[in-house]
């Protein structure tokens, strides 16, 4: 399962609460596709299926399909807003290789 960071977990609740709608959840998942052979997919969603794997960081659930839940064992999310880079980003020992994006990974 992934883990947020405290400025993650801070920067999703504040996204979540912008969207102002009940019982949103940040999934996180790996979708195939991405310059490398895999992408990061994230998104605020209300449908949880019994398969998926979720966690609570501060305010915030995180909810992970089981597929998914195999490439981001260990993986960690994290989100910087500084003059050299702002968003998110995804600290994954899974990854052998990672584009220059940042956002697939073989």
């Amino acid at each position: 399962m992934i883990t947020l960071t405290d400025q993650a977990s801070d920067k999703v609740c504040e996204l979540i609460e912008a969207e102002n709608e009940e019982g949103l959840a940040l999934r996180v998942a790996v979708r195939p596709g991405g310059c490398s052979g895999f992408s990061y997919e994230m998104y605020f969603d209300t449908d949880v299926a019994d398969s998926d794997t979720t966690a609570t960081f501060g305010a915030v659930r995180v909810v992970v399909d089981p597929s998914s839940a195999m490439l981001l064992e260990g993986a960690t999310l994290d989100y910087s807003d500084s003059l050299q880079s702002a968003g998110f980003s995804i600290d994954n020992p899974n990854a052998q290789r990672t584009c220059g994006c940042g956002q697939s990974f073989s």
